[in-house]
């Protein structure tokens, strides 16, 4: 196996430290993890040689950019989640990164978006350009651009659904920090019925899916568009697998209608955004051709909810 030079972004945050953790143990590449703030990266960075740990800001990466010229394959996984400098960072200072890879030298940019800019037929949402949170428009924003960079041809975009993730060394996403809050209130939620469908992916599984992207790059006028995520999932779907997990029994249900959900909106007099909005509308955040390890020959780490629940240290209830 050929060593290559790889940098990974935002190697400190969820998904980053799985990546980071994944090619520290099974690769001999040589990585360059960029962190604003080195104390906040757990994983062992003395595992073997050639772990490189380059403390620095996406919002000053021109101090780089003679450096960025050596880099064999990019990972892209820095993102700022809302905030002032969200653009800055998720457009400006993405797009100016790339500008300094050497197309004749990099073999391989992937980049981090969000399924969240995807329509069902996997392009472009105008809607979350148009309305999206700051960080989804700003997401969709850098995608309108990346075909226009002289890198271009070399770019993987990858744009994982709802992400899972976290343990004692790894920070926890947002997703997997409200499983709790589920299993608490199931007692009620699982006598609910709603219209809809999602993917879920775990950290882990993506990272896998990175690893192999960087041994197996798209050859060309191969895709180079990969939406991460696990099979289908409907709500209801869902809920009848965490109920059989926790032992719990499914008596009746209510639907609960779109109409519903608006004249509660209206009664308590709920503040929603236009995205908020238009999600409650969408409802089915569903793609086609989703990939995850599975779909290279490699073993899923969490393919359904009742692993989800088990990785979470939810107690099954036989």
């Amino acid at each position: 196996m050929n060593q290559k030079r790889i940098l990974v972004t935002g190697a400190s945050g969820c998904i980053g430290h799985y990546i980071s953790e994944v090619l520290i143990q099974q690769t001999n590449h040589e990585l360059y993890l960029l962190v604003r703030n080195p104390d906040k990266l757990r994983v062992d960075t003395q595992w073997r040689p050639h772990i490189n740990i380059l403390q620095g800001d996406m919002q000053e990466i021109a101090k780089i950019a003679d450096f960025l010229r050596t880099i064999d394959v990019a990972i892209l996984a820095a993102t700022a989640w809302g905030g002032t400098a969200t653009f800055n960072i998720n457009v400006t200072k993405t797009l100016e990164l790339l500008s300094y890879l050497d197309p004749k030298r990099c073999e391989q940019v992937i980049y981090f978006s969000t399924a969240s800019v995807l329509d069902y037929d996997n392009q472009p949402l105008k809607q979350a350009g148009e309305i999206g949170t700051d960080y989804i428009s700003s997401k969709y924003e850098c995608l309108t651009h990346l075909s226009k960079l002289a890198i271009a041809p070399k770019i993987t975009e990858v744009f994982p659904t709802l992400v899972l993730g976290g343990d004692s060394n790894k920070p926890y996403s947002h997703l997997t920090s409200g499983i709790s809050e589920v299993v608490k209130y199931i007692n009620v939620i699982r006598f609910l019925q709603a219209d809809g469908s999602f993917h879920f992916i775990h950290a882990k599984d993506i990272a896998t899916v990175v690893r192999y992207l960087i041994e197996n790059p798209p050859k060309e006028n191969e895709p180079r568009r990969f939406v991460l995520g696990q099979a289908r999932l409907t709500i209801n779907q869902a809920i009848e697998e965490v109920c059989a997990y926790l032992g719990k029994k499914i008596y009746f249900r209510i639907p609960l209608s779109l109409s519903l959900a608006n004249l509660l909106i209206a009664i308590f007099n709920i503040r929603m955004a236009a995205w908020d909005r238009f999600c409650m509308h969408y409802r089915h955040f569903t793609y086609k051709n989703v990939i995850n390890p599975a779909t290279f020959g490699l073993p899923n780490y969490c393919p359904t909810i009742s692993d989800v629940l088990r990785i979470s240290g939810i107690e099954k209830v036989e």
